[in-house]
């Protein structure tokens, strides 16, 4: 793996000796003597990673120190990708629950940082194990349709570049043809959202053409390549992609086009040159390989620089707030806008005029009031485009509100407008607290004997949320008058605190389980012992492969594998997660929605699918709403089922009903 994200020696050194530091008694000192400094620097950045990844910890505290790492030197990030992907290869010994919170972080951070560093065979293994582990029959399904097909898309390609070869012989230049699938995860995901089967995706693979040839030529080259191409076959305009003249933010180099091939298939090219296709291979390590001795800045220092910046002025957000203003900075393209003086800045797609503001100078970002684009003033929010001249208009007196967090893309931008509104609140609860001690000192009451009390009294989380709220007058202290004084403190009346009580039993009913079999067990345990309910989002019934998750202040949630949610809890949580079984021969009933689509032919339509269910199959429906227009119809069918393999029978059998055109179980119940 080393090798395959573009290490070298000095990495693989370094990969090796980092846990020699840590299990033994060799110190970085030692290494130094023996190995240098460069290796010594990065092995104690791998050390002091390790140390500070903490599997008890919350996961975006951890993704924040490895992410942090990237300014040090980017080889201990590197490393630690490839310490990943092996850890993902060899993944299949440990347990399921395990198994799928390191495939949650991986497709959380890992997958797009693969992306943004450009190692996109890396990325494309990443997901493809992930899906693996999270759908493994679909998996093995689209993998075996892969390798039944494999010798039919090798005679295609054969047949496809025939008409070539002369033409390609005549242009006088070295080249090799590649046959590249799609991954197994794209495929997919191309299946479910376009709602096709494996035979009707016509994008299955690409055809690479590698030319070999000097840098300066390589641009030409390839348009000659283009056009050869398009001689013989006819090509898609909308298709073209011309990543040659402008790279991708990531360094990515290459000419994409789709064209019509043999018997009508569409077929998407890509061209491109040696050192193209070892950057888009190895990414980021190729990238300074060819960087050789150039000056100006290029993609990867720029995107380096924003993480350096984002990594200042995180210091007051929190770490999943960090996480996500990094992933928002992962795959952006870049646009070109220029100040009135003419200094060009370089912003991520989609940015607005008040991330422009923000990026010039957080000063001038907080006291932004009008911005205007091209001579014409827009709103905070305006887009800009490539080639915009902006100009912000500032006063001393205006400050951030948190609708300015609507008005930005950048991480930057989200993180100073933050602070700020944390600072303002910070100064507005220091205000609120002053105002509560002078209230308990009229009284003759101690502050802090009786603060934590008056927080939970008036039900705030935290003293800071309590005195930002008093400074609002969101809090009536004359209701203060409740209280009996005893001595220094504030004393509750019986009456309030009988309510109190009252109030308190109104808690959430669990589960009534009907059988003594356990419907659920929890870490082995018969799951009668928790208080878990079943989660909304995602509707588990007997047979799903399910996980534990204990939230906040509503109990254990029992969610499945797949669930919408499982990705951000598994990956940012996953401490509170526990391992989650179902019990065997239990009776209980679930309920499950469906989602039919077919060709609407009549009101014969919902008699066939009703007879299905109720007389074939035996099946109690507790709703069935449907609609259609011209010839088109969408029904959303709530039944009640034993089990995920009575399911998948009833979506089979509802398939076989002519007209029906997909049938699927619909995540959230309505």
């Amino acid at each position: 793996s080393y090798y395959e994200i573009g290490l070298g020696p000095t990495s693989i050194a370094c990969a090796l000796l980092h846990d020699v530091v840590e299990d033994t008694e060799v110190t970085i000192d030692e290494i130094t003597y023996m190995f240098g400094s460069k290796i010594s620097k990065i092995v104690d950045g791998l050390t002091k990673l390790d140390g500070l990844y903490n599997v008890d910890s919350p996961q975006a505290e951890n993704y924040k120190k490895v992410l942090s790492t990237l300014v040090y030197d980017v080889r201990v990030v590197l490393i630690k990708m490839a310490d990943r992907l092996h850890n993902l290869r060899t993944i299949g010994s440990m347990p399921r629950y395990k198994q799928l919170r390191i495939a949650a972080e991986t497709s959380y951070i890992y997958v797009p940082l693969a992306h943004r560093l450009g190692l996109y065979n890396i990325k494309k293994e990443f997901e493809d194990i992930i899906f693996k582990i999270s759908e493994p029959e679909k998996y093995e399904e689209i993998n075996n349709k892969l390798k039944d097909s494999q010798k039919q898309r090798d005679k295609y390609i054969s047949k496809f570049i025939e008409p070539l070869k002369d033409k390609l012989k005549e242009l006088g230049v070295p080249y090799r043809v590649l046959g590249r699938p799609k991954s197994i995860s794209s495929i997919y995901n191309k299946i479910k959202n376009k709602n096709v089967t494996f035979d009707e995706i016509y994008d299955l693979f690409a055809v690479r053409i590698i030319v070999d040839v000097p840098r300066e030529k390589e641009k030409s080259t390839c348009w000659q390549v283009y056009s050869l191409i398009t001689d013989v076959y006819t090509p898609i305009p909308e298709r073209l992609k011309d990543w040659v003249t402008n790279p991708k933010s990531n360094g990515y180099e290459s000419l994409h086009t789709t064209i019509i091939g043999p018997q009508g298939k569409f077929v998407e090219i890509q061209i491109r040159s040696e050192r193209m296709d070892e950057i888009a291979e190895k990414g980021f390590a190729a990238h300074w390989k060819y960087k050789g001795n150039e000056t100006r800045m290029d993609v990867y220092d720029r995107w380096l620089d924003n993480i350096r910046d984002l990594l200042d002025n995180s210091s007051s957000s929190d770490a999943l707030e960090f996480i996500s203003d990094f992933k928002t900075n992962l795959f952006k393209e870049e646009i070109y806008a220029f100040t009135p003086k003419g200094d060009m800045r370089i912003l991520p797609k989609g940015a607005t005029a008040l991330d422009f503001a923000f990026d010039i100078h957080s000063d001038v970002g907080y006291r932004a009031v009008a911005i205007k684009v091209n001579n014409k003033l827009v709103p905070m929010g305006y887009k800009l485009n490539n080639g915009d001249k902006v100009s912000v208009m500032t006063g001393k007196n205006q400050k951030p509100n948190e609708n300015w967090l609507k008005l930005v893309v950048t991480g930057k931008a989200k993180s100073k407008i933050r602070s700020s509104m944390k600072e303002e609140r910070r100064k507005q609860g220091e205000l609120g607290k002053e105002t509560l001690e002078r209230k308990l000192r009229k009284l003759k009451v101690d502050f802090l004997q009786n603060i934590d009390m008056l927080v939970e009294h008036y039900g705030y989380k935290s003293r800071p949320d309590f005195y930002f709220a008093i400074a609002n007058e969101k809090v009536d202290l004359s209701t203060l008058k409740q209280f009996d004084v005893v001595g220094q403190k504030l004393v509750k009346r019986e009456m309030e605190q009988e309510s109190k009580v009252l109030k308190n039993k109104s808690v959430e009913v669990p589960i009534v389980k009907q059988n003594s079999v356990p419907l659920v067990y929890i870490n082995g345990e018969p799951g009668d012992k928790y208080n878990y309910t079943f989660a909304k989002c995602c509707n588990p019934i007997q047979g799903d492969d399910i996980f534990g998750f204990i939230t906040s202040n509503s109990g254990l949630k029992i969610h499945r594998n797949n669930c919408p949610n499982a990705m951000h809890l598994l990956a940012n949580f996953g401490y509170r997660v526990v391992k989650a079984e179902w019990g065997s021969n239990i009776s209980t009933n679930f309920v499950v929605d469906l989602l039919i689509i077919g060709i609407d032919s009549g009101p014969g339509v919902i008699k066939n699918i009703i007879n299905k269910l109720s007389d074939e199959i035996g099946i109690n429906i507790r709703s069935f709403n449907i609609s259609g227009e011209e010839g088109y119809f969408e029904g959303r069918i709530s039944i009640f089922v034993k089990n995920h393999n009575q399911v998948n029978l009833i979506i089979r059998k509802l398939k076989e009903i002519d007209g029906i055109n997909s049938v699927e179980r619909i995540d959230k119940q309505n």
